[in-house]
């Protein structure tokens, strides 16, 4: 991922993350979204993406979505729900290192309020890991085919692999 700033102000490095670690946003995911650093782990990527979204840093977003489904992400409609979506809680409730060859699953649950109603969002997120780099696998855009080339750049057909584990 190419290197860039994130414009944020200077009192939010030294508050928590939003993604819940606990830890300072400068040293848990500013780096990763500053693209100074890229997540050693899925849950890494997942707590990073998580505090993105709370942060409306929506290109980033879309970096970290595998390669081959980015130009399927709506970054306008992506937008417009991180600016009218307040996240207020991230709960990690498994984190498996591997479901795969290169695939790691994170279920998490995220707490969220819009026109200032709290809602809940359980998920079983996939991701994959391609060139020293995790991905998140997105199953709300359209999908291959079961035997269509695998979205992570495998090689294999879909169904025999990130198919096989969503």
């Amino acid at each position: 991922m190419k290197e860039k700033t994130v414009e944020k102000p200077t009192a939010l490095s030294a508050e928590l993350c939003p993604c819940q670690s606990g830890e300072s946003y400068a040293h848990c995911c500013a780096p990763l979204h500053q693209g100074t650093q890229k997540a050693k782990t899925a849950e890494q990527l997942m707590r990073s993406r998580y505090a993105a979204y709370a942060l409306q840093l929506v290109d980033y977003i879309v970096e970290t979505t595998v390669p081959s489904q980015q130009t399927l992400l709506d970054k306008a409609a992506l937008q417009q729900w991180a600016e009218n979506t307040k996240w207020v809680g991230l709960e990690i409730v498994s984190y498996q290192p591997r479901v795969g060859k290169t695939q790691s699953a994170v279920e998490f649950k995220a707490i969220f309020e819009v026109d200032g109603e709290k809602r809940f969002h359980h998920e079983k997120s996939l991701f994959v890991h391609i060139d020293g780099h995790w991905f998140f696998v997105d199953p709300t855009v359209p999908l291959p085919a079961m035997k269509q080339p695998c979205v992570c750049g495998s090689g294999k057909k879909f169904k025999h692999c990130c198919g096989g584990l969503l």
